[in-house]
């Protein structure tokens, strides 16, 4: 039951606005049909697969980015305290782990509800988002799975600013 009504009227797909996005950047892309995009972009640390999908039964646009980062078992429990101690940083978007398939992802979606169109700004932002946190945070999910570090230890190194040039 809907707490509102609406007309269901026709909409630009907002994948055609984050396909016009990539394609002004020059990233690569694959549009897997009217509900699914990846794109891949090349960050500080890493490439990065960005795939957006338009979940049109809930109206809204959903982000995941991955990285190139496979989580041994033996691992996953640390990295699970770790994307905790993250998670309590971000104000939008999270951080998962598919435990299944080792791999860390970064989630976030824009609800478009009532009919409601994505701009270019609200697609760069989502994208910014999730590029700025998986840029932040990859050297201390690096810390925690190929140098064995605890979740502190490597938060507290990722997040250590320094000042000047050396």
């Amino acid at each position: 039951m809907s707490l509102t009504s609406f007309s269901d009227e026709h909409r630009i797909n907002p994948l055609d606005v984050v396909e016009r996005l990539a394609s002004g950047n020059d990233w690569s892309f694959e549009r897997a049909g009217d509900d699914e995009i990846t794109i891949l972009v090349t960050g500080k640390w890493t490439d990065y697969q960005l795939s957006y999908t338009w979940m049109n039964n809930i109206e809204a646009l959903h982000l995941a980015c991955a990285f190139d980062l496979k989580v041994p078992e033996r691992r996953c429990a640390e990295v699970q305290l770790l994307i905790s101690m993250i998670n309590e940083r971000l104000w939008v978007g999270h951080f998962d782990l598919w435990t299944k398939e080792g791999i860390v992802m970064y989630r976030h979606a824009l609800v478009l509800a009532g009919a409601a169109e994505a701009s270019g700004k609200q697609c760069e932002a989502l994208l910014g988002t999730a590029l700025d946190a998986c840029e932040r945070y990859f050297t201390a999910f690096q810390f925690v799975v190929w140098a064995g570090k605890g979740a502190r230890e490597a938060l507290d190194a990722a997040m250590f600013e320094t000042s000047g040039e050396a």
